[in-house]
């Protein structure tokens, strides 16, 4: 599987010279497996640009939302996919107790907030989750409600012998800021466990996490602990706060390397940075 980051922001950060490297927009990663399957992981404003890279005569793509929070549905209209009956869009994402999936996304692709309805949209097929386990083409897929505000998921992706998995926006450290001892009792743990490649919500440093406690994102110290918990390979830091420049990013990257001393590989997630993940494309 190839793994290509779209937006790595939990909000849109302004454009300039401070953000070129890590890039502005909201949460989008795209998930390409070795058979030339497309999964996209939430369609924040990134996903216009992906759309315009899937390969002609591309007959299925599917999106995964984590949840409905605007910064992850706010591209979702751009993608060009929608809009080619060709291609078969499969949308997936949690309902509420009260709302299913369709009605909540119906909020956003309809007027006045978007000029075109969902009902429009023929090519679109939704399915809600969590679910068990999904086969889609060549990926098998699983989802599992994680902590944060509203109903929200995270993905674990496994294919030729690779494992991802997307947690974009998270808290573990609820309730429990040093992790229980059993790790089936965190939030998140079944998703991330033994993975080769974590995506995780890394929006605060230790010193803002106290002043955000419950808002369902994590400190970048916590995000650490929760992958040696889960025993990864490799961690991205995502979910960047809008107001941290690249240079902010890499202090935090460096700080919290420096203080925790991870066993395994830790990154912050850059706009077109790609990751193989199993056996090379």
């Amino acid at each position: 599987m190839r793994v290509r980051f779209w937006g790595t922001r939990g909000s849109l950060a302004a454009p300039g010279p401070d953000t070129t490297r890590y890039g502005g927009n909201t949460s989008c990663v795209e998930v390409r497996g070795n058979e030339g399957g497309v999964v996209v992981l939430d369609a924040g404003t990134g996903i216009r640009a992906l759309g315009e890279t899937l390969p002609p005569g591309l007959q299925r793509v599917d999106v995964l939302l984590t949840h409905l929070h605007m910064d992850h549905v706010q591209g979702l209209g751009f993608f060009s996919p929608l809009y080619n009956p060709a291609v078969a869009v499969h949308i997936w994402g949690p309902a509420s107790t009260t709302a299913s999936l369709r009605s909540r996304l119906m909020r956003y692709l309809s007027p006045p907030l978007f000029p075109v309805h969902l009902r429009d949209l023929p090519c679109v097929t939704l399915h809600e989750v969590p679910c068990s386990t999904v086969h889609i083409g060549e990926f098998a897929v699983s989802s599992a409600l994680v902590c944060h505000p509203g109903p929200t998921v995270g993905y674990r992706i496994e294919s030729g012998g690779g494992s991802i998995a997307y947690i974009s926006d998270h808290e573990p450290a609820l309730g429990a800021p040093n992790f229980p001892d059993s790790p089936e009792w965190t939030s998140g743990y079944a998703i991330a466990a033994n993975v080769d490649l974590l995506i995780h919500d890394g929006q605060y440093s230790p010193e803002e996490y106290p002043n955000h406690v419950g808002w369902g994102h994590s400190a970048t110290d916590d995000t650490v602990r929760f992958a040696a918990q889960a025993r990864v390979k490799q961690l991205v830091l995502f979910h960047h706060d809008p107001r941290r420049d690249d240079a902010a990013v890499d202090q935090l990257l460096q700080g919290t390397t420096a203080r925790t001393h991870p066993s395994f590989a830790v990154t912050a997630a850059a706009e077109g940075t790609t990751f193989d993940v199993g056996p090379s494309i």
